[in-house]
C-alpha cells in the first residue's frame, strides 16, 4: 500500500463518440456517463475504485468540454473532488491526453506517478485489480511504463494482444514486453490463449510521469512540444481547466500504445485476472452480465417468453420478446435497436448511417442535460413544442429572451423564482404563467428539492439557437 506521501494519481480519461452503445451511448451522452452495469455510470465506478485516500491523491479527469457539466456533477454525487477537470477542444486519442495530465502533475510533483484509467470499463474483481496495481507500482516506481494485461478466457478479436517476456527482478508476475499485437484473426487468437504469455491490452497503465514524458520527447517531441503550449495557456474557467484551443488541436491523434508503448525499451506488462470488460458493444454487456436460467440479461419493464441467450433492456417502455434466441433488444424513449447478439460490433456502422440520414436520435437523446438539470420533449407539431423541466436544487437558467417564440410554464412540483421583464416573484405547485416573446426572463430553483416544470412553446421558429443569454452563472453566453 502506498504510504500518505507516495501516492498514485488516478488520471481518468473520459472521451469517446459514445456510438457502439447505441441507442442508450451517444455524442452528447456517451457510455461512460450511463448506468450500464450498476445503479452508477461507469465513469462513477471508476472514481469509486480509486477513491482510497490512503493509496491514491485526488484524481485528475481529462474530458470533452461538451461533457464537462455533467461529468462535474457525477463527480459531486460520488463526492469525489478531483484535482482538475482538464478540457479537451477535441479528441486528440490518449497519448496526447496522458502527456497533458503528466505536465500537469509534475509541475506540481516531479515523481508523480500516474495509473491512467479509462473511464468505460468493468472491473469485476476490483481487490485484484488494486493488488496489480500495489505490485506493478513497484516497477514504476523503477521507471517502468506499466501496462495491465488481462489474462484471457477467449480468443477476442477485437482486443490488442501483449506478449510477456523476462520477469523483472523484485517485481513479482510483472514481466518486460516482448511484444504488442493489434486485433489479431481468430487463428491466431486461439494460438495465443493456448499457448500462454500473452494477455489482451487492458488500455491502463502506471507510470512515472517524467519517464513517460522523457519517452515522448524522444520520440514525439512535436508533439510533447505542442502539449506543453496548450498546458502553459489554458485558461481557468469556473471549476475546469481549458486547454487552448489552437496549439491541443494541432497534436497527432495517437494512442499511448502506438506513440510509446509499441517502440520504448522501458515496457512492462503487469498481468491480472479481474474480470475485466471495456464494454465495448451490447455482446460484451451480455457477457459480463447476471444471467437468468435461460441466459438471459434483462433490464427494466420486460417480458420474455421462449427466449435465451440474449439481452434485453428497456429504459421506459415495455419491452416483450417471444421465440429468440441470441438477440439484443434495447429500447429508450426514441429509439429501438434489434441485432443479432454475433452483429452488435456492426452498430457503429449503423449509426453512421443514421447520421447520414439525418436522424437526430444518432446524436442526441430525448432527454437533454444542461448545467441546471435536463429537459425533454414530451410532444411536438407545427408551431409548438411540450417540454418537461427538471431544474436541480440552486439549478439557474440563464437570463435570456427569444425572438421567435412565446412560452407557458406550469410547475408540477416545488416552487419556481421567476423573472419576468421587470418583475421578480415566485411560482408555486399548479400555478402557470406565460412569457411573451421577446421577454427577457430567468427560472432559479432556490429550493432543497428538484423542481418539475411543463413548458409549452409557441412560435415560428423553436430551435435551441433561439436563445439570446444576457448573463448566465455557467459561462455560456
Amino acid at each position: 500500500m502506498e504510504t500518505p506521501d507516495n501516492k498514485i494519481t488516478p488520471v481518468v480519461l473520459s472521451g469517446g463518440a459514445g456510438t457502439r452503445l447505441w441507442p442508450m451511448s451517444r455524442e452528447a451522452w456517451p457510455k461512460q456517463l450511463l448506468p450500464l452495469s450498476s445503479p452508477q455510470s461507469l465513469l462513477q465506478n471508476v472514481l469509486g475504485r480509486v477513491g482510497d485516500a490512503s493509496r491514491f491523491s485526488s484524481p485528475l479527469v481529462i474530458c470533452n468540454h461538451e461533457h464537462r457539466f455533467v461529468i462535474a456533477e457525477q463527480c459531486r454525487e460520488s463526492r469525489v473532488s478531483p484535482a482538475a477537470i482538464v478540457l479537451e477542444p477535441e479528441g486528440r486519442n490518449t497519448a496526447p491526453a496522458v502527456a497533458v495530465a503528466a505536465l500537469i502533475l509534475t509541475a506540481e510533483d516531479p515523481g508523480a506517478i500516474l495509473l491512467v484509467l479509462p473511464s468505460d470499463h468493468i472491473i469485476g474483481d476490483e481487490e485484484a485489480f488494486l493488488t496489480a496495481v500495489e505490485v506493478a507500482s513497484i516497477a514504476a516506481r523503477e521507471g517502468k511504463l506499466v501496462t495491465f494485461g488481462v489474462t484471457p478466457d477467449t480468443p477476442e478479436t477485437g482486443y490488442g494482444y501483449i506478449r510477456g517476456g523476462e520477469p523483472i527482478d523484485n517485481v513479482p508476475g510483472c514481466y518486460l514486453v516482448e511484444r504488442f499485437v493489434e486485433k489479431p484473426d481468430l487463428e491466431t487468437a486461439r494460438g495465443y490463449v493456448s499457448e500462454g504469455q500473452w494477455y489482451w491490452n487492458s488500455g491502463m497503465f502506471l507510470l512515472g510521469a517524467q519517464a513517460y514524458l522523457d519517452e515522448l520527447a524522444r520520440l514525439h517531441p512535436d508533439m510533447l512540444n505542442i502539449c506543453r503550449a496548450c498546458v502553459a495557456n489554458a485558461e481557468k474557467d469556473l471549476d475546469f481547466l481549458r486547454l487552448e484551443v489552437t496549439s491541443f488541436c494541432a497534436s497527432p491523434s495517437q494512442s499511448i500504445d502506438y506513440a510509446v508503448m509499441e517502440h520504448t525499451g522501458l515496457a512492462a506488462v503487469m498481468p491480472v485476472t479481474m474480470g475485466w470488460s471495456d464494454v465495448g458493444s451490447w455482446s460484451a454487456l451480455w457477457k459480463s452480465g447476471d444471467k437468468d436460467d435461460h441466459g438471459n440479461v434483462t433490464q427494466g419493464k420486460v417480458v420474455l417468453t421462449d427466449v435465451s441467450n440474449s439481452y434485453i433492456r428497456s429504459e421506459r417502455p415495455l419491452v416483450a420478446v417471444i421465440g429468440l434466441d441470441d438477440v439484443v433488444v434495447v429500447a429508450t424513449d426514441d429509439a429501438v435497436l434489434i441485432s443479432h447478439k454475433d452483429s452488435t460490433e456492426e452498430v457503429k456502422a449503423l449509426v453512421a448511417e443514421l447520421k447520414t440520414q439525418g436522424h437526430a436520435e444518432a446524436t442526441t437523446h430525448a432527454r437533454v442535460y444542461r448545467p441546471w438539470g435536463f429537459y425533454q420533449c414530451i410532444d411536438a407539431g407545427d408551431s409548438f413544442q411540450a417540454k418537461r423541466l427538471t431544474i436541480n436544487p440552486g439549478g439557474i437558467l440563464s437570463l435570456q429572451k427569444h425572438q421567435h417564440r412565446a412560452e407557458h410554464w406550469v410547475v408540477v412540483d416545488g416552487t419556481a423564482h421567476i423573472t419576468r421583464g421587470e418583475e421578480s416573484f415566485e411560482l408555486h405547485k399548479n400555478e402557470s404563467i406565460f412569457i411573451p416573446q421577446g421577454t427577457v426572463h430567468r427560472l432559479e430553483n432556490k429550493g432543497d428539492e428538484p423542481l418539475l416544470l411543463i413548458e409549452v412553446q409557441s412560435g415560428d421558429y423553436l430551435g435551441e439557437d433561439d436563445i439570446e443569454r444576457l448573463e448566465d452563472i455557467y459561462g455560456r453566453n
